[in-house]
Order: C-alpha cells, then structure tokens, then sequence
C-alpha cells in the first residue's frame, strides 16, 4: 500500500488515479501512476518486483583491481564570486544515451519492459505503464546515508566552500510509447502528469534539506535531449537556484514596496494589456511576457491569485492546466512553418517556478511555468554566445508583440471548449 507524508489527492486523484509504490532493485523508488479504470479498480495490477541484480546504489563497490571502491556522494562547489552553489556530478558521465548522433545504447531504459528483448536494463520492471515517476539512476543531487550534510574547502582554502549535493533527482515518463510526442497525449494523461507534477512536490517538500522542488521538461535534441522518450524530470535542490533567487529578490522588493505580490501584478497588467495574451481558459492564462528573452517564449499563470505551488492546486485548476499545456505544445509545435503546413517537433524547455520549500519569501512568490525555445526560425537557433553566456545580458532576436502575433495566427485565445 502507498502511505504518503504530505500529498493529500483530491477528489478527481481519488477515483480516477492509483498510485503504486515499490522500489527497483538498487534501492530507488518507483511509483506508477495509473489512470485505466482496470488498474484504477484493482482489477488489475502492476510488476512491483525489479528483475535486474543491481548493486545497492549505496553500498561499496570493488574496483577493477578488487579493493573496496567506496561510494562518491556528488559534490557540490560554491563560487566565491557569485554565491552560486555548483552541484558536479560525475556519474552522469555513465548515463546511456539512445538520442543524437552520441547515441551509446540501442534500448531504452524508459520504455515498458520487452519480454526476449536484448536490452533488459529498462527502469520500468511492467511490459506496460501509463506515468511512472522514479528516481534517477545517474543523479546530480542525492543523499547518501551516513555522509554528513556539512561544509567543507577545497584545498582546505575557506574561499572555497564544498558540501554534499544533498539533493533528489527524479524521472516523469508521461506514456509509454517511446516514439510518441508529450504534444500528442490526450488530455486526461496529460492530466495524470500534473497529477504526478503535484504529488511529488508535496512528498519532497517532506524531505528533510531540500530548499526548491523544480519540475521541468527538455524536449529535441537540440536541446540536448539524451533519451528519446516523452518525459520530464524534477530537480529537488539543497540550495535555491540563482533564477529562483533572483527572482525572489524581487518579488520581495516589490512586496515591501507596494503591499502585493509582483507575479500577481504582472498577471493582471498583461490582461490589461491584452496583446500578449496567447491562450485562456477557465483557471489559466498564458502570454508572452513584455520583456521576453528567447525567439519563442510563453508564461503560464493560474487565475487564482493565491497559487504558491502545484500541490495547491484544486482539481479544476490542475484540469485547465492538463488543458493548457497540450495546446501550448501543439501550438508550439505549429508556430514556425516549415512550407508544407505541418509545422515541426519544437525543441523547448519547459520550467516550473514554484515558491520554495523554507524560505520566508515563499509568502510572496506564485507558481509560474516558463517555456521557451531557442529556436529563431524554422532553420535557425539561437545561439548564447559572448554577451548572453559571459555576461548574462540579454539581446532579443524579435519582439514580444511579434511572438503574440504568430500565437494569434495559430488558434483562438480563449480554449475553454478545447476537448483533445
């Protein structure tokens, strides 16, 4: 049975969602999130036994000469001039790759397990799934029993500081066809991985150092995309991350100044202004912000003004959310012509900016999701070249008002009918 710390699910979660917990054979956990009524009923039930021998994921190794190798908790490294926390993850290194031309696998460790398959080190131990959430088997950020969560200095030199990255690395897979576009779902999945967004970050606030719960999507290979597979990710950092603190900065400031809370503010000025809004429904709005930074951009907002974070969200909201993004990954998608009308596979990230686990200026920070692309025409990207990556100073390639413009060709503003 599923026991949970902090996630309480709503009514929609309770009748139409089961969630089966169990725990692959290295130690990390795995959750399926089922929406088909024979699994929802208990008519069916999912593999919960990992078939590989897998070695314990925080026991000692052997080395290739036999002496004991002992476990590398990753390392993170603070930058005496920015403050930022750099979490440096070497295991990534040893992390499959199924996309690209780099590709080192031929399988694909996201895909329901293939009886007689040659590749069976899949994470999924079922033949089939329809979101599963699993911990991340080459993490940047995790805890490792009995090592101390505390500072100590490269060269023993106090300027530069070094910890543990105490952190928590997760994988969503939003369906299991391996060829398939998060695009193309129909909306009650894509309702499943908000449900799955909104039940992680409840049960991870729980966990004792995690300061920022950061749901989030890379898609195409530009973009870097190591798995072809429709999936996101959720980073669970031990520190906030600079964005974060930037913007929590401000959200602050403004706070302190005017008595309301900025997110808020800029919602409602955007809706005022109205030539930026690209979509609407019921419960969420999206628009391209006045001083977007990338050649296609899109903030999402709930109406209501009080939404910290997904787990706050009531069960229409988390609808119109399900709602909201399919139609922005399809108009997305549609948004740079190709000249045979079919538009193209968007590479895009896709960030959700939730207030964070402890800080006191949580208070006064709204949920937010950022998605953007690089990619400036239907042959170009975007480049981050000296001013952007030497000096964090941005040069737009196009207007915010344009943008707009190609979102309005593409469809209605308001979809509160939209049913796929």
């Amino acid at each position: 049975m599923t026991t949970y710390n902090a996630y309480v699910p709503g009514e929609y979660a309770r009748e139409n969602i089961r969630i089966s917990q169990t725990t692959l054979s290295d130690g990390r956990d795995f959750f399926y999130l089922d929406d088909d009524p024979d699994y929802v009923s208990g008519k069916k039930t999912r593999e919960l036994t990992d078939p590989r021998v897998l070695a314990n994921r925080y026991e000692p190794g052997i080395d290739g000469e036999g002496n004991p190798m002992p476990v590398q908790a990753p390392e993170m490294r603070q930058d005496p001039l920015t403050g930022d926390w750099i979490p440096m993850a070497t295991a990534r290194m040893n992390r499959p790759i199924t996309a690209g031309p780099g590709a080192t696998a031929s399988g694909n460790p996201l895909a329901a397990r293939k009886p007689g398959d040659p590749y069976q080190d899949g994470e999924v131990p079922d033949t089939d799934y329809n979101v599963v959430v699993f911990e991340n088997r080459f993490p940047s950020m995790t805890r490792v029993p009995g090592v101390p969560d505390a500072v100590s200095y490269v060269d023993e030199n106090p300027l530069w500081k070094s910890k543990p990255a105490v952190g928590r690395c997760e994988v969503v897979c939003f369906d299991p066809n391996e060829t398939g576009l998060p695009a193309d779902l129909p909306i009650k999945r894509m309702r499943t991985v908000v449900e799955a967004w909104a039940f992680r970050t409840a049960e991870i606030s729980a966990i004792e150092g995690i300061e920022q719960i950061f749901p989030f999507e890379n898609h195409g290979q530009e973009i870097g995309v190591s798995l072809a597979h429709p999936h996101g990710q959720i980073y669970s950092y031990p520190f906030i991350a600079p964005r974060l603190e930037t913007e929590l900065q401000h959200t602050q400031a403004y706070f302190d100044k005017n008595g309301s809370d900025l997110l808020t503010d800029l919602k409602k000025a955007e809706m005022d202004a109205g030539e930026r809004i690209v979509l609407r429904n019921d419960t969420w709005i999206g628009y391209v912000p006045a001083a977007a930074r990338w050649p296609l951009e899109v903030h999402v907002q709930p109406l209501r003004d009080d939404v910290r974070t997904l787990d706050e969200l009531n069960d229409n909201e988390r609808w119109g959310l399900a709602q909201m993004y399919s139609q922005l990954l399809k108009r997305g998608n549609a948004f740079f012509d190709t000249g045979d009308g079919r538009g193209m596979d968007l590479p895009y990230i896709s960030a959700w900016h939730q207030a964070p686990v402890r800080d006191a200026r949580r208070e006064n920070y709204r949920l937010n999701l950022q998605f953007f692309s690089f990619r400036r025409s239907p042959n170009k990207i975007k480049y981050l070249a000296g001013s952007e990556s030497g000096m964090a100073a941005w040069i737009s390639d196009t207007t915010p008002e344009k943008i707009a413009a190609r979102f309005h060709e593409l469809g209605p503003i308001d979809i509160s009918d939209v049913t796929e």
